[in-house]
């Protein structure tokens, strides 16, 4: 723990967990707890929740206060806005309450790993090579948010940030569609 300050401000179930361990990947990279550190910032819990690339400053429907403490391995997080933990659709910027406590939620993690996560996180990382290294998300192509039929998508791994990047865009470009909407997807470098 080299901040401190951020763990300070935490709530204490969510302090005293990462006082006990600072953060960690599990799953073979399919699941993040940040850390009350400064560096890397892709692991840095203040970088997250108040720093330039802050989830409330990418995501209309995040507050300041919401705490991103995780993630999953497509770019989905997991928010602690007061007791409740709260799924962020990335691709979307949809939240959705999945528990009314960190303790619930991280007992619902260890016993139904896959209700948690959700998506066949296991064979897209098998798919993209194996075990996600530190640092690095799943890309998938075309988006889940999209309807593709029968077309496969496929996975690959990239760091962090250009995942975050890539997502919060793609959010913000959809945000006011209705379902069912049709959209030209154009990718860029």
């Amino acid at each position: 723990i080299d901040d401190p300050g951020t763990l300070a401000r935490l709530p204490l179930a969510l302090a005293t967990g990462l006082q006990r361990r600072n953060g960690y990947i599990a799953y073979r990279g399919v699941f993040h707890v940040r850390g009350a550190c400064a560096s890397p910032p892709w692991h840095s819990l203040q970088a997250a929740w108040d720093g330039p690339e802050a989830y409330h400053r990418l995501y209309p429907d995040v507050q300041a206060g919401d705490i991103p403490f995780a993630e999953e391995a497509f770019g989905d997080q997991f928010l602690l806005r007061g007791p409740d933990v709260w799924r962020l659709e990335a691709e979307t910027g949809g939240l959705r309450r999945v528990s009314a406590s960190l303790d619930a939620f991280f007992s619902q993690l260890l016993n139904q790993p896959d209700d948690v996560l959700g998506y066949d996180h296991h064979g897209a990382v098998a798919a993209a090579g194996g075990p996600l290294p530190p640092g690095t998300l799943l890309s998938v192509y075309p988006p889940f948010v999209l309807n593709t039929g029968d077309q496969p998508r496929s996975y690959r791994v990239i760091p962090t940030a250009d995942r975050r990047g890539s997502l919060a865009s793609l959010a913000q470009q959809i945000r006011d569609l209705p379902d069912g909407a049709y959209i030209h997807i154009k990718p860029t470098d």
